[in-house]
């Protein structure tokens, strides 16, 4: 069976299909060692590359959608890879073979919540589309009075320096005090548009937790630096909200997989704390100018940590695992370690 070469490239994650679409007109694209056209299709064992590098891809009908929510802490950034070594909100998530995760949306260092994260790069940019309409709810903590007037002008609408934003709703959740708890709902996701916003009415907001995206509220069973796979109700649900239909491939869980979460449900583990040592480290190989190093959490590291020999080898290993326990890394269901 033989897809479109835009489509297939999309669900990558490398670009929505319309930008890979311009990417085969501009000739970026090649199948076989020749150069694609637009209308090309692929299939599978066709040898696929974009700027030269190779394409590792699967048709849609062999592959299951699978769609992971994850509870994204203070201190991670919504990246790959960080120059500065900084923790990423990739670091926890489960390895899928021959695929990768695409994330939908983004949150700030310093904003938390649900983060939905899916092998189907058109999914995520359809659920990311301002055209799409797909609502992004926050609790937020503000500091200042936000009175009556005010939140009809931020549902009105402001002019931001990116162009006009306003919110879709605005309701109290309490708090005392000169902190109060709002909920603010959005149906686009530029950045630091919720924090703008309040600014822009000169509000400050101390803190930012992502509730909801689109149908998918943050589980309450998830606790910071967890994920857990939503079955397939809930990716339904999503796929309808961007009128895409489910694949023959499946969607949702099944077996010891489903299993899994229904015994997270029951048993949820505990926070996972962001790496502070990392952070730390990070920090102090910028201001001295060197590459930062990398913890991983298999354990290993890049680069290499020179000396200590084999005692300062056990020392590590045994701290590593005393880590684990402690964040109940070493009975994590979902992990697959």
């Amino acid at each position: 069976m033989s897809e479109k070469l835009q489509k297939v490239l999309a669900r990558s994650g490398l670009g929505s299909r319309r930008h890979m679409e311009q990417a085969i007109i501009d000739g970026r694209v090649s199948v076989n060692g020749v150069v694609a056209s637009l209308g090309d299709r692929v299939a599978v064992g066709d040898e696929l590359r974009l700027d030269g590098r190779l394409v590792h891809f699967s048709v849609e009908s062999e592959l299951r959608r699978r769609v992971i929510a994850y509870y994204k802490p203070e201190g991670e950034i919504c990246s790959r890879s960080d120059p500065e070594g900084r923790p990423t909100v990739f670091d926890n998530l489960p390895r899928i073979k021959d695929e990768r995760w695409v994330m939908v949306g983004r949150l700030d260092i310093n904003s938390t919540g649900l983060l939905l994260f899916t092998n189907d790069g058109e999914f995520a940019n359809r659920l990311m589309h301002p055209s799409s309409g797909i609502e992004r709810e926050y609790a937020v903590r503000v500091m200042g009075t936000l009175t009556p007037e005010v939140q009809r002008t931020l549902c009105d609408g402001v002019e931001l320096d990116d162009g006009p934003a306003r919110f879709e709703s605005v309701s109290e959740l309490g708090g005392e005090g000169f902190n109060r708890w709002w909920q603010v709902v959005v149906k686009e996701g530029r950045n630091r548009e919720v924090r703008r916003l309040f600014e822009s009415q000169n509000l400050k907001v101390s803190r930012l937790l992502r509730t909801r995206y689109g149908t998918q509220k943050l589980p309450r069973e998830l606790r910071t630096g967890r994920w857990v796979e939503l079955d397939k109700p809930d990716i339904d649900a999503l796929l309808g909200a961007v009128e895409l239909r489910p694949r023959r491939g499946g969607t949702g869980l099944f077996g010891i997989a489903k299993r899994r979460v229904d015994k997270l449900r029951d048993n949820p583990l505990p926070p996972r704390p962001v790496d502070a040592g990392r952070q730390r480290r990070s920090r102090e190989a910028a201001a001295e100018g060197r590459p930062a190093r990398i913890q991983r959490h298999d354990g290993n590291a890049r680069p290499a940590q020179q000396g200590g020999g084999a005692g300062a080898d056990q020392q590590r290993k045994g701290g590593f695992l005393r880590q684990q326990r402690r964040d109940g890394r070493n009975k994590d269901p979902q992990s697959g370690e």
